[in-house]
This record gives structure tokens, C-alpha cells and sequence, in this order.
């Protein structure tokens, strides 16, 4: 298997209700992960895109997160409609989505 172009982890974290540090499967990180392995696979960029389920990359009272590497680019509070934007806009043209990237006081 080739090495992925981009490696994409989405934040599942589970947590207890009135957690401080809210959770990111509570707000939708479940079904969000499944419409990102749903994308790439109508697409078929298995070699170039990993999908992974994440435990917590920090903010989820932000969530649900989504964190892209190489770059680090951290998104939050993403839906499953904005998926393809990722995939077209920073996954295929390396431009991040700016209107979802995580605010520069929790991820800088």
C-alpha cells in the first residue's frame, strides 16, 4: 500500500453528558466519520486518503474536530455536508477550508 498524500482523523470521543470538555461523538463525530470513509470510497482515493477514527485532539466542546495531516490543520465543529469542501478544496488542492478551521486561541 502507497504511502497517503493526506491522513485525515476524526474525533469520536465519547464522554458523560455536562462533561466540561464536551464530546465530539455526542455532536456528531459518529456519523461524520462514517460520510468521510462514505466520500472516499465513492471516490476511490484509498491510496491517496486515510480515513481514522480518533480519540480526543483536544477542543471537543468545538467539535466535532477533524484533523488533517501533514499539515496539522485543525477543523471544528464540522458537518457531514461540509465534507466534500475538505475533500475538494484541501484533500485533492491543498487549500485548507478557512470558514472551518479551528480558532487560532484553541489550535495555533
Amino acid at each position: 500500500m502507497p504511502r497517503p498524500r493526506k491522513h485525515v482523523f476524526v474525533c469520536n470521543q465519547s464522554r458523560p453528558p455536562g462533561h466540561p470538555r464536551g464530546s465530539c461523538s455526542k455532536n456528531g463525530g459518529t456519523e461524520l466519520l462514517q460520510a468521510f470513509w462514505q466520500e472516499l470510497q465513492k471516490r476511490n482515493l484509498y491510496e491517496v486518503i486515510a480515513i481514522t477514527y480518533s480519540g480526543c485532539i483536544g477542543p471537543c466542546d468545538q467539535g466535532p474536530n477533524v484533523l488533517v495531516y501533514p499539515e496539522g490543520t485543525l477543523y471544528s465543529k464540522v458537518s457531514p455536508g461540509d465534507i466534500g469542501e475538505i475533500f475538494d478544496s484541501h484533500l485533492l488542492g491543498d487549500q485548507p477550508v478557512e470558514r472551518l478551521l479551528a480558532p487560532k486561541d484553541i489550535w495555533n
